[in-house]
This record gives structure tokens, C-alpha cells and sequence, in this order.
């Protein structure tokens, strides 16, 4: 049910002060995952076997809304819907457009692994949406095979093309580094970028996936960079957009596009954090990889009010911890795996 002032309490616009948790970071940032269920079974992110939630379990459209709405006046104006898959839940385009009339909601995104986006592209741009990451982790069909378990190279470049079209500026095609597996799927993937005009991203290898964390496959960073310089062309480095931007932000010395950098192992940004997660179950978390969560699909279907729901995300903002410590002795692994998280 949608939010009604009249029915759901005084509303939280009485709380004026910000999502500011015990570190001084201020959240404005929400990622949604509108499902779990997956068309690929990406070895960094699930297992092979999996068995997906009831429909009945997942957050309902109005939902969704509802909780947005409450969360926007309290100071979220930014939200990324993920999944799994999000592209699998289906009229996701009717959300985009609900989301996107939300007053307070100034940025919304979404993130897909591509496969369905070729058939979607144009109804999501025309419902709202502007930003769109894709994730394509290698080129070679074969290479895709073995790291997604699933064939379907073909239909993400489509996908990737197609958001072009639809009028997304930028596309940006997110891609993880494992060392030793897509060392050499760099360059390629950078190139194909420049190519076309996208914004291409690499992302360290991090410890959220079904398997046993091995910090020896992180290709870092620096690695990243070096091989572009050295292969392709010289980057500068540009200021982020925002200082609490994940991505290290790059452009080519010769003006062919830009590159951006996600170093969560070798350089963590948990210091300048402003995101909380809803997971498609409608639990909240403060952390990628938190320990913690906090039960909002109950309040939402047990009668709670906006203040209640207010009250919960700033629980969520004032417990958050001050850093993942994946670089420490301290660090415990999450028992979800991304793809029930939201990527």
C-alpha cells in the first residue's frame, strides 16, 4: 500500500536531521535489489545450485515506493536498482516510473548483467531511468562461459549497444579483476569502450561470492591501471563526481574516453560511505558486508507507520561499523552471497 499520511502516522518529515551515522558520514545513497533470482551464475557472485525466493517473499512494487518515499524525506535522493537480476523482475519499467515520481529522488540507476536489456532499454529510459551500469567481465565467449557458467556474450553487447540508443549517457560497463583468471580481458574490454563511448569500470575481485575467500586473486588496482598505460594509452587522473564516489576516476591523455577504478580491497572508501541496502526480501543493511540486518518488509506488512519505517533506517545508519576490515585478521565473511544482497 502506498504511502498515506493520513493512515501511516505524522509521516517522518518532522525528522530533520540527517541519515549521519556515528563516523559524521551522511546517507543519501539506497540500493535496491528487486530480486534474487539470476540468469547467469557468475562464480564471483553465486553458487551453480541455487534455490530462489517465493515470489510472496519478494518486496512488493508499492512497497518498494512506499519505503523510498519515507527513506527520500530523511535525505535519500539517490537509488540503484540491482537484483540478481533486476531486468528478470518483470514490468520492472513500472517501478522506474514510480520511483521516478518520488519528490526528492534526483538520481536513479540500475545495475544488470545486460542479458535482457537489448529488449528493455527503451521502455526503462522512457520511464525515468538515466543511469545504467553493465556488467561484462570479458569479450571471449569461452571466457564468459566459464566465469557467468551461462553463454549469452552476444546478448549483453546488445544490451550495451541498445542502451546507447535508448539515450543513456554514459553507459558504464562495470567488469571484476580476478588475477589469474581476466588479467588479459583488460585492455580488450578498455578498448571496446573507447570504441563505442562507454565509461568502462574495473572492480577488485572482493569477498561476497559462494566460494572461499583467496585474497591472492585480487588483480589490484594499480595492476589495472599500469596494464591500460602501458597497452593502450596514458590516464589522468579527474576528480570524482561526488567525494563519495567508489571509483577512482580516470581519462585518457589523449581524450578517448574515461575509465573509473573500484579498489575496494586495496583502497576502501567505507571512510567517505553513504550507502544502505535494501535486499530483495526486504531486509535493510548499512553495509555490503554487514553481519546485521534489520527487518523492513515485517513493518511494512504489519501495519507500521512512517515513523516507524523513519525510525528503522536511522537504527540502520546509527549502528553502521566504521569499515569492512577485509584487510584485517577481523574480517568475517557475510553468509549471503551478492546476488541475494543486491550488486
Amino acid at each position: 500500500m502506498t504511502a498515506n499520511p493520513s493512515t501511516h502516522g505524522v509521516g517522518p518529515s518532522r525528522l530533520p536531521l540527517p541519515l549521519r551515522d556515528g563516523f559524521g558520514r551522511v546517507h543519501n545513497n539506497l540500493r535496491i535489489s528487486v530480486t534474487d533470482r539470476c540468469n547467469l551464475r557468475c562464480v564471483y557472485c553465486m553458487p551453480e545450485e541455487v534455490t530462489f525466493l517465493d515470489r510472496a517473499e519478494l518486496l512488493s512494487f508499492e512497497e518498494i515506493v512506499r519505503f523510498v518515499r519515507v527513506a527520500a524525506s530523511l535525505g535519500i535522493d539517490k537509488i540503484r536498482l540491482t537484483g540478481g537480476e533486476p531486468l528478470l523482475r518483470r514490468d520492472l519499467h513500472r517501478l522506474v516510473g514510480m520511483l521516478a515520481e518520488v519528490p526528492g529522488i534526483r538520481d536513479l540507476g540500475l545495475t544488470t548483467n545486460g542479458i535482457l536489456l537489448a529488449e528493455q532499454a527503451q521502455a526503462l529510459f522512457d520511464a525515468g531511468l538515466r543511469r545504467i551500469n553493465v556488467s561484462l567481465d570479458t569479450l571471449d565467449p569461452v571466457r564468459f562461459r566459464q566465469l557467468a557458467r551461462r553463454d549469452g556474450l552476444e546478448r549483453v553487447v546488445a544490451g550495451i549497444l541498445a542502451a546507447k540508443r535508448a539515450g543513456f549517457d554514459p553507459v558504464k560497463v562495470n567488469a571484476v579483476s580476478i588475477r589469474g583468471v581476466t588479467e588479459h580481458e583488460v585492455v580488450p574490454l578498455a578498448r571496446f569502450a573507447r570504441a563505442h563511448g562507454l565509461e568502462m569500470r574495473f572492480i577488485e575481485y572482493m569477498p561476497i561470492g559462494a566460494d572461499q575467500w583467496e585474497r591472492n586473486k585480487v588483480y589490484f588496482a594499480h595492476e589495472i591501471l599500469e596494464q591500460i598505460e602501458r597497452e593502450l594509452a596514458p590516464l589522468v587522473p579527474v576528480e570524482p563526481a561526488a567525494p563519495q564516489a567508489p571509483a577512482q576516476e580516470f581519462v585518457y591523455a589523449d581524450g578517448g574516453g574515461r575509465v573509473g577504478i573500484i579498489a575496494s580491497v586495496s583502497r576502501p572508501f567505507c571512510h567517505s560511505c553513504n550507502r544502505l541496502r535494501l535486499t530483495s526480501d526486504g531486509k535493510l543493511r548499512n553495509c555490503l558486508f554487514a553481519l546485521d540486518e534489520l527487518d523492513v518488509k515485517g513493518l511494512l506488512r504489519g501495519g507500521a507507520s512512517d515513523d516507524d519505517l523513519a525510525a528503522v533506517i536511522r537504527q540502520s545508519v546509527a549502528t553502521k561499523w566504521e569499515g569492512h576490515e577485509i584487510n584485517t585478521a577481523r574480517f568475517v565473511k557475510p553468509e549471503r552471497t551478492m546476488h541475494t544482497i543486491g550488486g
